[in-house]
């Protein structure tokens, strides 16, 4: 058989062209599916910790705080119990500062230093004010994240995770 003629019978023979199609579309696919799943936790990780941001300005905002004498550990143990189950209290950073006005509030977003083990090793400060004080509350948040197929890396620290951070801003009440 001439493979002139050989080429033309392959040219027309339409079988297993599906799965030669799908052996070209299925990694874009799986990224994409992959990036969404990552995504998604991401945001449902982030709501998660806004809820617990929330609660925390309650304690402070309401002098609970302040009047129980909380120490920075005992606020932690309060905050830790109004997180969602999927977040670990060891992974959560706390500062509570005050400032004198709210234009002058700190919302940036701290630079994180590591020691040789990969640990955070900053000191994080924890003043909750007094009465009609404004108090910053962030929460922060070391969520680990995976890096996908074709480059897909939402990490923003090292170790492949990403820092999650819930601010709030009040004005504490008068108790």
């Amino acid at each position: 058989m001439p493979i002139t003629q050989l080429l033309r019978r392959l040219s027309g023979d339409q079988r297993g062209v599906s799965v030669l199609q799908f052996a070209i579309i299925a990694p874009a696919f799986i990224a994409v599916m992959i990036a969404v799943i990552e995504i998604a936790f991401v945001y449902l990780a982030q709501g998660g910790l806004e809820t617990a941001a929330d609660a925390a300005s309650r304690e402070l905002m309401t002098g609970q705080a302040q009047q129980g004498g909380m120490t920075s550990a005992q606020f932690k143990t309060a905050v830790c119990a109004s997180l969602p189950p999927y977040l670990k209290c060891s992974s959560l950073m706390i500062d509570v500062s005050t400032a004198s006005s709210y234009s002058g509030a700190n919302l940036g977003t701290p630079t994180l230093t590591y020691d040789s083990s990969g640990n955070v090793n900053n000191s994080f400060s924890y003043n909750p004010g007094t009465q009609g004080a404004i108090v910053v509350v962030r929460l922060m948040y070391l969520w680990p994240t995976i890096t996908g197929p074709l480059g897909f890396n939402i990490s923003n620290q090292t170790g492949n995770n990403r820092l999650l951070i819930a601010t709030s801003v009040l004005k504490s009440e008068y108790y």
